[in-house]
């Protein structure tokens, strides 16, 4: 499919309605349709009551979503008058829907903290099963609070742990910052203390001075097809000995995106580890894009 819309979870929060604000410049960046999704989990029947009901249950929550999906609609448009917009209702659960969306989608965008469908998305539900089982990059819109809009202006960081699983996120990370023109700082956690713990009896000390040396390298020549291909993307290398969570963090302090994958080497590099992915969409301060190896757009 060349005409992938970039799909938007909606669910009638304010949360959902930065997001699909996003989404919506993303959409026209790209050239592509924006498509609302909303999740309508429509419980069993009740058991018979002698008194008819005014009206059925399920039938108000349709209803609902009907009318998040319109306002979610009135505000990508006031975004930017040419984003071409669809709405789709889908009674299911939010994780299943999504997931299944994101198969014919170029990007899924989710709310830092929903109502209804997707409630408790930072909880370890959508936004966790997105992470691991959506079939194209996912991006969970934060500010600085769960109410906040997310940043506009920065650069853009993507976490680099010198191995093919980040190959997807620096994909997408250095489209995105040619597209916008903007810088793109590129980050490396060499240490997150595995070393020390995990040798506890070794009657030496460890060069971290070397091994620093070491991973600026390893970092340099893992950027160099990315450099070549976008020769017009300023790129700042910054490799450091901190946590990949921690490290990450400072860094996008100020960012309008940051970009990391979902798996990772573990250990020594980590930078890519589904925990690490986890921990940022709770923590960050802007929006944080997720790409499976197998999910670049």
């Amino acid at each position: 499919m060349t005409n992938r819309p970039v799909v938007a979870g909606v669910d009638g929060s304010v949360s959902a309605l930065h997001a699909v604000r996003w989404a919506a410049k993303e959409a026209v960046r790209r050239e592509k349709p924006l498509r609302l999704v909303h999740a309508c989990f429509v419980p069993p029947k009740p058991p018979h009551v002698p008194v008819a009901l005014p009206r059925e249950y399920g039938e108000a929550l349709i209803e609902q979503g009907h009318e998040w999906l319109a306002e979610a609609a009135t505000a990508a448009r006031s975004v930017d008058d040419r984003v071409e917009v669809d709405t789709d209702l889908r009674v299911g659960a939010a994780a299943e829907t999504l997931t299944t969306a994101s198969a014919e989608a170029d990007l899924v965008v989710l709310g830092s903290r929903g109502l209804g469908g997707f409630s408790g998305l930072l909880v370890g539900s959508v936004s966790v099963a997105l992470a691991h089982h959506g079939q194209c990059p996912v991006v969970v819109v934060r500010g600085r609070t769960p109410e906040s809009a997310p940043p506009e202006t920065g650069p853009i960081v993507v976490g680099v742990d010198n191995s093919a699983n980040c190959d997807a996120a620096l994909d997408f990370a250095f489209a995105s910052a040619a597209a916008l023109e903007v810088p793109l700082l590129a980050v490396h956690t060499w240490n997150d203390l595995s070393l020390e713990h995990g040798w506890p009896v070794m009657p030496m000390q460890l060069d971290y001075t070397r091994i620093g040396e070491d991973e600026e390298r390893g970092l340099t020549a893992h950027l160099t097809a990315w450099r070549e291909k976008y020769p017009e993307v300023r790129l700042v290398e910054r490799s450091v000995r901190d946590r990949p969570v921690r490290g990450l963090l400072k860094a996008a302090e100020g960012a309008q995106l940051l970009v990391v994958g979902s798996h990772g080497r573990g250990g020594f590099a980590g930078m890519c580890l589904g925990s690490t992915s986890q921990s940022l969409l709770h923590h960050s301060t802007c929006p944080v894009a997720v790409l499976r190896p197998d999910t670049s757009r």
